[in-house]
Order: structure tokens, then sequence, then C-alpha cells
């Protein structure tokens, strides 16, 4: 038995009530009448293309979810998706090799909207010695199991509770941003680890003015204290554009940036 096809109305609501929204709300948000936001939800009235991408956008609908409310509109879908290696995203991947490159020689990286590694910089690589089992680092991987198994980064993480817990509530909020139900059961994954490693009694020797949750990672190097930014395109119209990340670390301390210099220098 076929599952009949979703109404634009189907997808507008769900989408409101995700943002825990009213129709009230969305109407204000909009700078539409409440009347017809409910006649469009109803089916009783279709609205124009630029009228849906307005209300979609105050909606935050991720680019990816959008084509289905364009096709439920009768509207053709506006927003492509391509791998990164597509040669029309040439100029964007040439950005993000450039941005990766330039951080060096602090690590940094770039990662779809599954948390896959799409591509890191050569300051990454010594920071990954410590992981016990190396299938976690065979493609495709995924930073966030890769951070907090205990056969990965975890047991060198020295304050792991802080850190998990930063990057579980990450991980949360997109969930709720994106419904996406691979992050769901990734999320159920990473909670299910044992909180193993660490050493949280150090986890606070510096509390970085309560501005920012640290990575320290103990590695071979001594001790690495990191602070960590995430960078976005920041008008894309490409679906694979709109979720690429790049994560960013910066030497928390002296004694990290001077470590990184040192390593960086020996590796030639």
């Amino acid at each position: 038995m076929m599952t009949p096809a979703r109404s634009l109305g189907d997808y507008l609501r769900d989408w409101r009530q995700k943002r825990r929204m009213s129709q009230l709300a969305l109407a204000l948000e909009a700078e539409i009448s409440q009347r017809h936001l409910s006649f469009i939800e109803s089916g009783r009235s279709i609205p124009s293309r630029d009228m849906l991408l307005h209300l979609v956008e105050r909606l935050g609908v991720p680019l990816r979810d959008r084509n289905p409310l364009l096709l439920a509109a009768g509207f053709a879908p506006l927003f492509s998706e391509r791998s990164l290696d597509d040669p029309t995203l040439r100029p964007a991947r040439q950005a993000v090799d450039m941005i990766l490159k330039g951080h060096e020689p602090y690590p940094a990286l770039a990662i779809d909207r599954h948390w896959t590694l799409i591509a890191a910089n050569d300051a990454i690589a010594p920071l990954l010695e410590g992981v016990r089992d190396r299938a976690l680092r065979k493609g495709p991987i995924n930073v966030l199991r890769l951070s907090l198994h205990p056969d990965g980064l975890a047991p060198k993480i020295v304050n792991l509770p802080e850190w998990r817990a930063h990057l579980l509530e990450r991980l949360h909020q997109q969930i709720s941003a994106t419904g996406d139900p691979i992050l769901g059961e990734l999320l159920k994954e990473l909670s299910a680890y044992p909180l193993s490693g660490g050493r949280p009694e150090t986890s606070r020797k510096a509390d970085y003015a309560g501005i920012a949750v640290p990575l320290e990672l103990e590695t071979e190097a001594g001790l690495l204290s990191f602070l960590s930014t995430t960078t976005v395109f920041g008008t894309p119209v490409d679906v694979t554009l709109s979720e690429l990340a790049i994560e960013s670390f910066f030497p928390a301390n002296e004694q990290t940036a001077r470590l990184l210099a040192t390593t960086a220098q020996a590796s030639g």
C-alpha cells in the first residue's frame, strides 16, 4: 500500500511545531496574517514560491529539507546537492583547503552534517597517535565517534566529562534543528559509551573566564589545551556547502602554542 504524499501544510505544520511556534508567532515573524498562514497550512491557499521561501527562512528549515516543501507546493526544486569534488564546487573546496592549511601549525578539520571527516590539515595527525582502535581512523571517519570512543581519543582527554557533555549538547542541538534520524542514532551510541579515562580533577586548572569549554589532550609532546571555533559558508545555495563546517582549534595557553610550533618544526 502506497503512503499518501504529504501536503505542503503537513510539512509547514511539522516544522512550525519543531520550532515550538504557534501559527500566530510564525505569522508575526513572517509579517503575514494568521488567517493567511492558516489557509496555507489547510491547503485552502497556495503560496507563491517567494512566500514559501520566506516562510521556510523564518522557520530555519535546512536547505536539504526545503526542496520537499517546494515540490509539495508544485514548484521545481531549487537547492542542488553536489559532491565537494564536483568541478562546480572547486572554488569552495579550494577555500576549505586554504583555511585548513593556513591554520597550521594548529589543528583544523572539515566535517559534513553527520560529523564525517571531509578533510584535515597536517596538524591533526599527531593528535591521533594515541588512538588504540585503528579502525576508528579508517574512512569514513566520524569525528565524534573517534573523539568519545573508549578506544579512541577519550582516554587521552584530560577533561573528558566536561568535553563529552559539550559535544553531546552540540549534537542534541543539531538534532533539534534538523530532526536528522542518523544523528539521533549517533547520539544514542555516543551516550552509551562508558565514561572512562580523563582526569576530572585537573580539568579546570584554567577556567578561561567561563567563555568556552577547552579540550585538554594528553599527547606525546605534552598536555595540549585548545579552544575551538566553527566556520560555515555565509550564503550557500548548495546543500553540500550549507552542511559543511570547519572546526578550528586554537592554543588556549602559551605552552600549547609553543609545543605545537616545536612539533611542526620537527616534522619539517
